[in-house]
């Protein structure tokens, strides 16, 4: 908004020239989407404490978890707006992947909170079935998915991560694909969320890892000289990306142990959908799977785990997703939360070699 109000402006005073500039605008967005998050984390964790809206925690699990009813759930809401509202001000209105990029997370956002709500406000403990859940997140995928195939400007061909010459086109299955790329990465963040912390940290370090593709997708000399997918507009992403690591931050804030709210699915969900979509935006949908593996471990721990107890009737795990594990193994809450934000680090910067190494 702030951008086709004030960059117009730039004829009558240099200063309005800075809102071009997607790094400033970015920057910006970072910083609006933390003081949002600031100001109003306080009031929406009290509202939520009143109405008791609050977590509900399974009595399988790690002991320690129990003294955690009750507390305040579906703070994802204060993340969602304050992406949202920091976009809006920020970003350039004119260009689709903003929009597109923004429909998911809000929509991701919807699926997460009527499941929220069914569980908290109607103490429904199922929620939303797996399979409406799963089918609302494919819709919204496939129509991404299906704008991104008639756009004339976007390629369908995947980029895979350390091989320069092997650019496979999907063509019209690129629309499934990028369904089933959004929607896995929602669901991965969504797993990945069970401890104080533990799902926002490798959140924004896979979010800033994307901002930086993001750029460099959206630059014609950089793409070219680092011999990634060019696509035009997609620098834009990187002021989604700085809003996200400002709403991240703000909320870890409250988030961190011992946690004062959490995000419920409203959060995860939508998070998960963001960076699923900035990834199929800016042709790096493969390199997801390594910028985002702490996700990708946290999925494949569950996946093993039914295929193991369905298939000999033992379990792999303590207890699945992998965080319960070694929660149950003796390891201290806040030192398996830095230790994946760890190795969420590691990933990133493995993903971010990619550009090089091919």
């Amino acid at each position: 908004m702030l951008y086709h109000l004030l960059y117009p402006l730039g004829s009558n005073s240099i200063l309005f020239n800075v809102f071009k500039y997607i790094s400033f605008r970015a920057i910006m967005a970072t910083l609006t989407a933390l003081m949002i998050s600031f100001l109003l984390g306080k009031p929406l964790i009290d509202y939520l404490r009143e109405f008791q809206i609050g977590q509900m925690v399974r009595d399988d699990g790690p002991k320690s978890h129990l003294g955690k009813s009750g507390t305040p759930t579906m703070g994802g809401l204060l993340i969602l707006f304050a992406l949202t509202f920091s976009c809006l001000l920020w970003a350039r209105l004119d260009n689709i992947y903003v929009w597109i990029v923004l429909g998911v997370t809000v929509g991701y956002g919807a699926v997460g909170f009527l499941d929220d709500y069914l569980k908290v406000v109607r103490r429904n403990h199922r929620g939303l079935s797996g399979k409406h859940k799963l089918g609302l997140q494919l819709v919204i995928g496939c129509v991404v998915g299906f704008v991104l195939w008639l756009d004339p400007v976007f390629k369908t061909t995947l980029a895979v991560p350390f091989f320069k010459n092997i650019t496979p086109d999907l063509g019209i299955w690129y629309v499934p694909f990028a369904a089933l790329v959004i929607a896995g990465a929602s669901n991965a963040v969504n797993l990945t969320d069970g401890l104080d912390g533990l799902a926002i940290g490798p959140v924004m370090i896979c979010g800033a890892t994307y901002l930086i593709f993001a750029y460099i997708s959206g630059h014609l000399k950089l793409a070219q000289y680092l011999q990634v997918p060019y696509v035009p507009g997609s620098g834009e992403l990187c002021v989604v990306c700085g809003a996200m690591l400002g709403a991240g931050m703000g909320f870890l804030w409250y988030n961190s142990y011992p946690a004062e709210v959490f995000m419920g699915d409203v959060g995860s969900l939508s998070l998960g959908g963001l960076l699923g979509a900035v990834a199929v935006v800016t042709k790096h949908e493969i390199l997801l799977a390594i910028a985002g593996g702490v996700f990708v471990i946290e999925a494949m721990s569950v996946i093993l785990q039914v295929a193991s107890f369905k298939m000999t009737g033992k379990r792999i795990f303590n207890m699945a997703p992998i965080h319960h594990h070694f929660e149950l193994k003796g390891w201290a809450e806040p030192k398996v939360i830095v230790r994946f934000w760890i190795i969420s680090i590691f990933f990133a910067l493995i993903a971010m070699s990619t550009l090089k190494l091919r």
